[in-house]
């Protein structure tokens, strides 16, 4: 019994043991310069964001990196400057890029953290890509109907594409969803538009195929746990051409988003990206200047998904009659009328209830009215 009350108060002990977070030590620099770039072929916004890596292990902190000369010139002899915008660490040019160019991204930072340094990109060669195809969606069971709840369905976006030329082996996407949303009260801002960018990496290499086509590549998953599909929606499609070297780099970048959190794990400051340090070489920097022609393609969903969730559910539990705000408790707390008539008032303490707002923005994009 002795040796069995001892093994037990091991085991509580352990049991009630606090976990301490374990951060390896490492030689990484604390403030590593990290580089996003990217021009097309297309007249509009090219932007270059600049900013600080943060150390392992630290607080996720972003760390801009302001007042840098950033430019960029081709083979050609043209140069393109960028200009700072008042959005920290973001410079853009409108500066269209030409197919069969090679382009070079050059920094200087004048910041206190990085001392003066100049840093260069490899030259990037501007591909051509071809068009999309097209883009379609399937409707996805996520639960089957039961006695208590009906059936519940998602939404799967796939992608179809090809170069008939086969000078394109190399893909990337991204893209802006825009969806409409409603409140389901008689409040003045009912109705919304949210739009969003994707964060996924989606590529794809038909290098090691006999053909140059892509079909049912999946791009993007809509759960029922979201409003996207309440009204309408839309999703904008980006499709670039990559070389070998920037599509290794978005695939090790895409395996430690996917797989980080392993003490083994590749680090981000182990991936090589295209930018070097002209004064001192030995310096990591991380990042990738990316140069690509550009094709888009947009679709619009508007069908009915079954057990959609409800995000307004709290606000009918939160409603009440006017006669109750009379409480003295609740005279410091904000409240909106959210259904008025002649026999009733009802009101919420959740603003987003009532104002549209809180989450999107009145204004209805220019191509909302496009499609079906």
């Amino acid at each position: 019994m002795k040796i069995k009350s001892i093994i037990i108060l091991i085991l509580i002990f352990i049991g009630g043991s606090c976990i301490t977070q374990f951060i390896p030590e490492t030689e990484e620099d604390k403030n590593l310069l990290v580089v996003e770039g990217l021009i097309t072929d297309h007249p509009e916004d090219n932007v270059v964001r600049l900013s600080l890596s943060m150390p392992l292990g630290g607080k996720a902190i972003l760390k801009p990196l302001k007042g840098c000369i950033v430019t960029v010139t081709d083979d050609k002899g043209s140069l393109f400057r960028f200009t700072e915008t008042t959005t920290d660490g973001i410079y853009k040019s409108d500066m269209p890029g030409m197919i069969g160019r090679k382009y070079i991204l050059h920094i200087n930072t004048r910041n206190l953290l990085t001392n003066y340094h100049s840093y260069e990109s490899l030259p990037m060669e501007m591909k051509s890509v071809p068009p999309i195809d097209s883009i379609y969606y399937e409707k996805v069971t996520i639960a089957e109907k039961t006695a208590d709840y009906p059936r519940q369905e998602g939404c799967r976006i796939y992608l179809d594409t090809h170069d008939s030329s086969g000078n394109c082996k190399y893909y990337r996407w991204d893209y802006n969803e825009t969806w409409e949303f409603r409140i389901p009260f008689p409040v003045p801002n009912n109705t919304c538009w949210i739009s969003n960018n994707s964060t996924l990496i989606n590529i794809k290499n038909t290098n090691v195929i006999s053909e140059d086509r892509i079909n049912r590549f999946p791009l993007r998953y809509i759960s029922n746990e979201t409003d996207r599909l309440s009204v309408r929606y839309s999703i904008l499609v980006n499709q670039y051409s990559l070389n070998a070297d920037e599509f290794d780099y978005w695939e090790k970048v895409q395996n430690v988003a996917q797989n980080v959190g392993g003490l083994y794990d590749i680090i981000p400051a182990s991936i090589p990206g295209n930018i070097y340090c002209v004064d001192n070489p030995a310096e990591k920097i991380l990042g990738f200047f990316s140069v690509s022609a550009k094709t888009s393609k947009r679709i619009f969903i508007k069908d009915y998904f079954s057990g959609l969730v409800n995000p307004y559910f709290h606000c009918y539990l939160e409603a009440d009659t006017l006669d109750s705000y009379a409480d003295p408790t609740k005279q410091n707390i904000t409240w909106w009328i959210i259904e008025q008539s002649l026999y009733y008032t009802l009101i919420t303490y959740s603003r987003s209830c009532a104002d549209c707002t809180t989450r999107g923005t009145t204004t209805k994009p220019d191509f909302w009215d496009e499609g079906n």
